[in-house]
């Protein structure tokens, strides 16, 4: 299920998250140097007050995600890929200024995903296993920044848990302006580790715990624990787990053309190591026998890619991104996206969006049947066929100068929605709506 969760989550937190990075690490590139904006190197700064640690900003965002298909990895590559996820998430942001002006972030959030899958219950050979789980992922960021000098170094940790994994992670991010602000050097270190519980299909069931009495304990697809001589449990021993291992390195250079134009651009190193299957995917051999996903224990990806925003008037910000990626599987992609802010009034925006991506197989695909048992790794996981799909939609953010609804707390309310279709026949839909306090 992890690749429906980037699916939602990702366009939920796209705005916001996006802005938040940038914000730290690309600030020049994000605002505009016209009349109606005031540069982020434009802010006095020269003199700061010693500051305890106040709560300078709390964000919540919510999103409502739906899918379908009929390519389902649990099954082989055929079956339903019906889901239903909905998102809350929220961040606080800590500020204060130490003795020396140097401004200091932390970063607190949490976000809960609750998903409904019909293939997921396909687990088991009877439909009737999981249906449902629940992803809770909270994270922390700290940010010391430099006004000074430009720079900014900081530090961040991550958990993210569910039913069928756990994981682990931290990252080190530095930047540094150049002397006029109007370039920025950015870079990241990030590490994840993760364990997958081996949770396999109904036919593949191991035995896992012996016991005296010349039973065995074993576990259904469904999680339930009973006693192979039809007796029942009273404790239910753990699954075992497999490693997974991410290594990212994340590189960009922001630079402030004109008044008008900003561009950036971007590169990240990224090594994969572990368990990199789901062992409750199913293949489907060209004989008809079925067995258990398995890929390489490692993988090696390079995306790169720019931004550009230009600021065709004081009311119309195009933002246009292409990104290229390859990986050591074989798969090679390319993506487009443009965005169109539109400022109808000082307070109201509205921007649409259009995003094109294609790609290639991975050279361990195939589809339902089209294995052969000699391969020696194989998967019938969509996500890594050829396909292309597009994603487009609209948003609309009000920030008005009294509070959205006359609260002055609140100070931005986004509201968001794609519509995405891909040529394997999987389409879904999203909204989200975002709420900015200060």
């Amino acid at each position: 299920m992890k690749k429906i969760y980037l699916s939602a989550v990702g366009f939920t937190f796209l705005c916001r998250i996006n802005a938040y990075a940038q914000t730290k690490h690309d600030s020049v590139f994000t605002r505009p140097v016209t009349s109606l904006y005031t540069p982020v190197d434009q802010k006095d700064t020269t003199v700061y007050n010693p500051r305890a640690l106040h709560l300078d900003e709390v964000n919540l965002v919510s999103s409502y995600y739906t899918q379908n298909g009929d390519h389902s990895a649990i099954t082989g590559g055929i079956g339903t890929e019906k889901v239903i996820d909905v998102s809350n998430g929220i961040d606080l942001h800590w500020v204060w200024v130490d003795d020396s002006g140097n401004k200091h972030t932390l970063l607190t959030g949490l976000g809960i995903d609750h998903h409904t899958s019909a293939s997921s219950a396909f687990v088991t050979t009877t439909g009737l296993g999981k249906q449902g789980g629940t992803r809770i992922y909270p994270s922390l960021d700290w940010t010391k920044e430099n006004t000074v000098k430009g720079s900014t170094f900081g530090i961040g940790a991550y958990y993210s848990g569910e039913y069928n994994y756990k994981s682990l992670g931290g990252d080190v991010h530095f930047s540094k302006k150049t002397n006029d602000k109007s370039g920025e050097f950015s870079a990241k270190l990030q590490g994840y580790f993760d364990h997958v519980t081996l949770i396999y299909p109904s036919e593949f069931i191991p035995t896992i715990v012996p016991v005296s009495t010349g039973a065995t304990y074993i576990t259904t697809a469904s999680g339930n624990v009973v006693l192979s001589n039809g007796g029942s449990s009273t404790s239910k021993p753990s699954l075992p787990t497999k490693p997974r291992d991410t290594y990212t390195a994340a590189f960009s250079y922001s630079q402030i053309i004109n008044s008008r134009l900003q561009v950036m651009f971007l590169g990240d190193l990224v090594t994969q190591n572990g368990y990199l299957s789901l062992p409750f995917h199913r293949v489907y051999f060209s004989n008809g026998k079925d067995t258990i996903e398995k890929l390489p224990s490692s993988r090696f990806k390079i995306p790169v890619g720019f931004r550009l925003n230009y600021f065709l008037d004081d009311n119309i910000i195009l933002r246009s991104y292409y990104r290229y990626y390859a990986d050591s599987w074989g798969t090679r992609a390319n993506t487009a996206n443009l965005e169109i802010a539109y400022k109808v009034s000082p307070f109201f925006s509205i921007s649409p969006f259009y995003r094109y991506y294609t790609q290639t197989a991975a050279r361990y695909f195939a589809p339902y049947e089209e294995h052969s048992s000699t391969d020696q790794y194989y998967t019938s996981n969509y996500e890594y066929a050829k396909f292309d799909s597009q994603f487009f939609g609209v948003g609309f953010r009000v920030v008005p100068p009294n509070g959205v609804f006359g609260w002055q707390n609140l100070h931005e309310l986004e509201i968001r929605y794609g519509h995405y279709t891909q040529t394997t026949q999987l389409v879904s839909d999203v909204v989200s709506l975002s709420l900015g306090f200060k």
